[in-house]
């Protein structure tokens, strides 16, 4: 039996951070466009449960937000940021008979690509702020984002060999030295490496959470592309076989939900990696990235195979993907306890 786990992303949860987009990020350009995307995501969450915003100016998301999202769940702190992808700067929360442990790994612009000097502290300061409540671990010598790791909670990870063994995030390790790390640190028994997938204009060196997601009921939700002249269609059909060959920890084969692929999406002469993987699961709810095609309610129905019993709500992540992220990436869970 482990100390600590990770959990499950529907396990119960305590709150959901945003770190907010503001005129010294990237999104400067189509900043009102993006902050409306924002103010979508905060109502659902503060519908359901707490809702954590970190921004150097929070009197301004105040106003944005006030008389649409229910200011009674909302938490704000004032803290400089780079960017807004709160998925793989913000904390790796594990839980166990001990309580909380708020592990703070290294974020480096996924492999030195973008600047992260201001994201890579802000974990720290909301612990030592008293926002996030267990016990602070330190762990940013190791390079590794929220976004490249899937947690069953009983046991068992799902990760991409494209992103945890590329060369600029720790390249001093071979594989099985990141896999011992993860087991030890993350509380698991077992890693599961998908060696194929990617999306075009990805700028994480093919995070798990926007190609396949473990599910409740040993179940996979992946991306499946059928169509032939499409540039993923060999990635993703390998990937897809290699997903029917992993099996539970009893040796069960997975239940795999296949998610259409996006219409493709073009923004400045680059395809977009729009994609419906990229899916955040809260407290009854799983809220559902969208791109305004006719597949949208396609992969909303999917959804529900792999959620059965949770509210299936779309969100038009449009404006998201014109910097190459989505919904899951915007977002980082807090489980019971830690707000």
């Amino acid at each position: 039996m482990r100390e600590y786990i990770l959990p499950a992303e529907w396990a119960e949860q305590s709150g959901v951070q945003l770190t907010w987009p503001h005129a010294q990020t990237d999104w400067a350009e189509m900043l009102e466009e993006v902050q409306h995307c924002f103010v979508q995501i905060a109502k659902e969450v503060a519908q359901r449960q707490k809702l954590l915003i970190v921004s150097p100016e929070p009197e301004r998301v105040r106003a944005q937000i006030e008389g649409v999202v229910n200011m009674d769940n909302v938490m704000m702190v004032n803290c400089q940021s780079n960017d807004t992808w709160a998925r793989d700067h913000g904390a790796i929360t594990l839980v166990g008979q001990k309580g909380i442990r708020l592990m703070d790994f290294g974020f480096n612009g996924w492999g030195l690509k973008f600047a992260s000097n201001y994201d890579n502290l802000i974990t720290e300061q909301l612990v030592k702020l008293g926002v996030l409540e267990g016990e602070y671990c330190n762990c940013r010598n190791f390079i590794f984002e929220g976004g490249s790791i899937e947690s069953d909670g009983q046991g068992t990870l799902l990760t991409t060999t494209e992103c945890l063994m590329s060369g600029n995030r720790n390249a001093t390790y071979t594989q099985e030295e990141v896999e011992h790390y993860l087991l030890k640190h993350l509380g698991a028994e077992r890693l599961l490496w998908l060696d194929h997938g990617y999306l075009a204009g990805d700028d994480t060196d093919s995070h798990i959470d926007t190609l396949a997601r473990l599910c409740p009921n040993n179940t996979i939700a992946y991306v499946q592309c059928n169509e032939r002249g499409d540039e993923h269609y060999e990635a993703l059909q390998a990937m897809e076989e290699q997903l029917k060959g992993f099996v539970t920890m009893s040796g069960e084969p997975y239940h795999l939900v296949a998610l259409p692929m996006a219409k493709e999406v073009w923004f400045d002469g680059e395809r977009l990696p729009a994609t419906y993987a990229n899916f955040l699961v809260i407290n009854g709810a799983v809220l559902v990235p969208t791109y305004g095609t006719e597949l949208d309610a396609v992969a909303l129905r999917q959804m529900a195979v792999a959620f059965p019993g949770y509210e299936i709500v779309g969100i038009d992540c449009s404006p998201l993907i014109k910097q190459h992220g989505s919904l899951h990436c915007v977002t980082m869970q807090f489980p019971k306890g830690v707000m």
